[in-house]
């Protein structure tokens, strides 16, 4: 049987490229066989292993005329010569590219935003330019994968295109490779060892909130004297960030890790996990912290509320909220047997729905379905 060839474009790193990671590491090289252009920014040595071939250029992740000049010639330049079944284009930037590339080629594609761009917080008429883009170019693709209920009730809401062109698929995270991280000791890490450890993992950006993070913490740590707050991650709000660190008195208590290259093992030593974000397209973050055994409280935005039930399998809380915030924190704090309900169906609920292994079946079946429009 002739393996698949699917030619994927992804310019995000962070998520996406960890998405990616995944869904190569279960393909079925079999039957698929992956190549990958990818941006700049992604870890091309420890994504080279999993891929058939890998293709580094040049992106840009704000909009740039002459750079996305280049980057369109160059994917049109590997699309033409890499002749490929199925072209799948990851994030709303590597989306664009990919199709206006693809452009009297006419190959087959599947997009995936991994969250939209319109839902971000941004000026009004940003948000218009961005619905107006996605709303041209989902004429040139055959699906667009929805990673949330709620990404496609938005892509109907704002009339991106009809029912029929999208297709939910949950990500997936790696459960096996979660299994295998040791558990480091507090003492590695330079953490009290009697520390309640609230955490976040996520980049230090306006969309995570660690500011609001900071502000949670600060009242938290009046009500929990040993109470230790761990941002695992970096970004442009680093010296903000410090500097209300340094302000609310938290310097001895609050660690900023930066870039790690697991932040599983900082989420194991973790008592309570957080994401605070102000939009959200999934928040893999969240099934990670689950699988941990980690209880988690997570904002009321987006996709989070398909993932998290409240009082369930974690807590809700509304974004910009500190004090509510802190007190579902104190919440799971007090209460052990809360912490443990929730923990528990959290477990539940991981296994069922977020194994990456199920991830690539779906994926598979798309392809599948895409190539079989073709032969029709």
């Amino acid at each position: 049987m002739k393996r698949i060839k699917v030619l994927h474009v992804g310019e995000a790193a962070g998520g996406v490229e960890r998405y990616l990671e995944t869904l190569f590491k279960y393909t079925d090289h079999d039957k698929i066989k992956n190549i990958l252009i990818c941006s700049q920014n992604y870890d091309d040595k420890k994504i080279r292993q999993l891929v058939d071939r890998l293709i580094v250029i040049r992106m840009e992740h704000q909009i740039s005329g002459k750079a996305d000049f280049n980057s369109i010639r160059t994917i049109r330049h590997y699309i033409k010569k890499i002749k490929p079944d199925i072209i799948y284009a990851h994030s709303s930037k590597a989306g664009a590219l990919a199709r206006i590339a693809d452009l009297g080629i006419n190959n087959k594609i599947i997009y995936n935003p991994h969250g939209w761009a319109f839902n971000m917080q941004q000026p009004a008429g940003k948000k218009e330019m961005y619905k107006w883009i996605e709303k041209f170019l989902s004429c040139f693709c055959e699906k667009i994968v929805c990673i949330s209920d709620a990404e496609m009730e938005s892509a109907l809401r704002e009339k991106i295109c009809k029912l029929n062109k999208l297709q939910v698929i949950y990500n997936g995270i790696d459960l096996e490779a979660i299994k295998k991280v040791r558990i480091k000791t507090r003492q590695e890490f330079r953490i009290p060892k009697d520390a309640f450890v609230i955490g976040q993992v996520g980049r230090l950006s306006k969309q995570k909130a660690p500011d609001t993070f900071v502000k949670a913490a600060k009242i938290i740590k009046q009500k929990i004297p040993n109470a230790y707050f761990l941002l695992v991650g970096d970004g442009e709000l680093r010296g903000k960030i410090e500097k209300m660190v340094h302000e609310a008195g938290l310097d001895n208590s609050f660690m900023i890790t930066g870039w790690v290259d697991n932040p599983i093992a900082y989420m194991k030593i973790m008592n309570v996990g957080t994401l605070l974000s102000r939009w959200e397209g999934f928040g893999l973050v969240l099934p990670e912290y689950m699988s941990c055994s980690v209880p988690v409280v997570a904002t009321k935005v987006d996709a989070i509320p398909n993932i998290i039930q409240n009082e369930k399998n974690g807590s809700l809380v509304l974004k910009d909220k500190p004090v509510e915030i802190s007190e579902a924190i104190i919440k799971i704090y007090e209460n052990s047997d809360y912490r443990k309900s929730i923990v528990n169906q959290a477990k539940k609920v991981v296994d069922e729905k977020y194994d990456a292994r199920r991830v690539n079946d779906e994926i598979y079946q798309l392809y599948m379905e895409v190539l079989s429009k073709n032969e029709a």
